[in-house]
């Protein structure tokens, strides 16, 4: 096994941009793999199970890959966990994930199927991509059978070695018979796709190595097929804080989770630090323009933040989306007008008639995540009421502080905007 195999000298395409972008932590005989991608059309997955109706940031390296892959002129598998679901992997993980019925896992897999269109071309061509679902072969194993042709290739003393189940264990956290068997299903649906599709390669995030050297071995063993694994690194942001949350949670990949302008405005609220990172690994921009808009210093360096946001959304919610959120940004933020796609949040007339602290409405519409932080934020002098500076932190908001657009337009700090919509 090669490990952090970034400083290998690749002629294949997809591997000079892996290792070019930084996506690279660890692969398995990256030599064998290069002359493989550079004589042959290569199917290679990575696997997402359904456990919410939409994927978040902390997909998108994974996402990006299969479209680096596409263009290289090699062969995308997009697994849906339909059957590993029922399990829920416990890599990361502390505790156990909550059990979700077939329903919610088919509802699931609907709107998490949506993303990837945007990303992959579809087909039935050589090098399109195609969708697959892991239940249609897990759900129908005879357990005894399976037990009987799979068990024997993997010993309990290796299991237990892996970081999903030794730092669950070491935490004297308990884990359940049902989601020790997942790294074993993981490694079989390797197989399958082997069998199946002649997929040659996993990828998946540092954190399914073990998972997918499992399946490269049983593969290897029961087939005596060639076929690879590749992670990636963990993205973290400069922080230290992992990606995919921000001060107001999750960021979602489907509008109906997230609005554009609000995943918009997480990519130009990126630290400094991490702007050239993510511009080499969520956008297509040549890496010669990135390492100039990387060095840009000072002010200068928010027009490479706005680069980033605008390419970065253009991929997940289209080019319109993006001009608008850029728009809705410069706005609230230039002209400190409302911006029409500032995002909304409903609240009772009847509340508002009354009288409601301004604490109290600070929280509801997700800028704090208590009364004390408001509190703070307004003696900090970050609170704004539309667009003027909230210096009593005991006031009451009513209809009478509704604006002309018929709203109240709520900040906190320069960048994080609500607007209430009484009702």
């Amino acid at each position: 096994m090669t490990d952090n195999s970034i400083n290998y000298t690749a002629k294949s395409e997809f591997l000079k941009i892996m290792i070019e972008r930084g996506f690279i932590h660890q692969c398995t005989d990256i030599e064998a793999l290069d002359k493989k991608l550079v004589s042959t059309i290569l199917p290679a997955y990575i696997g997402f199970d359904c456990t919410a109706s939409s994927l978040h940031v902390g997909s998108l390296v994974q996402i990006m890959m299969l479209r680096h892959l596409q263009k290289s002129g090699h062969k995308p598998i997009v697994l849906m966990g339909g059957g590993t679901t029922k399990i829920g992997d416990p890599s990361g993980k502390d505790e156990s994930r909550k059990m979700l019925s077939a329903e919610m896992i088919d509802q699931n897999m609907i709107g998490i199927k949506s993303v990837f269109e945007k990303y992959l071309n579809f087909g039935d061509g050589k090098n399109d991509a195609i969708m697959v679902n892991n239940a249609d072969w897990l759900d129908k194993l005879k357990y005894i059978d399976f037990l009987r042709d799979i068990g024997p290739h993997f010993t309990i003393n290796r299991m237990m070695t892996f970081d999903s189940v030794k730092l669950r264990l070491e935490r004297e956290n308990p884990m359940t018979f049902l989601e020790f068997n997942y790294m074993i299903l993981q490694a079989y649906d390797f197989l399958e796709l082997s069998r199946l599709h002649d997929c040659a390669m996993q990828m998946g995030g540092s954190d399914q190595w073990g998972n997918i050297i499992n399946g490269v071995e049983l593969t290897r063993r029961l087939d005596r097929k060639e076929v690879f694994g590749l992670t990636t690194p963990l993205i973290t942001l400069a922080s230290g804080a992992k990606m995919g949350k921000s001060a107001t949670g999750a960021i979602w990949l489907n509008d109906q989770m997230l609005s554009a302008y609000e995943f918009w405005q997480f990519w130009r609220n990126s630290a400094d630090g991490d702007v050239g990172r993510f511009l080499r690994l969520f956008t297509e921009i040549p890496i010669d323009e990135i390492e100039k808009l990387e060095n840009l210093e000072g002010s200068d360096i928010n027009q490479a933040k706005k680069i980033l946001a605008n390419e970065v959304t253009r991929f997940c919610h289209g080019v319109e989306a993006a001009q608008k959120a850029e728009e809705t940004a410069r706005k609230a933020f230039e002209d400190r007008s409302l911006g029409a796609d500032l995002p909304t949040k409903d609240f009772s007339k009847k509340e508002l008639e009354q009288g409601v602290m301004v604490a109290d409405l600070f929280v509801v519409a997700g800028l704090g995540k208590s009364k004390g932080e408001v509190r703070r934020l307004i003696k900090q002098g970050g609170a704004k009421l539309n667009d003027q500076k909230i210096d009593d932190d005991e006031m009451k908001v009513s209809l009478k502080d509704i604006n002309s657009e018929g709203n109240l337009k709520l900040s906190a700090g320069k960048k994080r905007h609500i607007l209430i919509m009484p009702v």
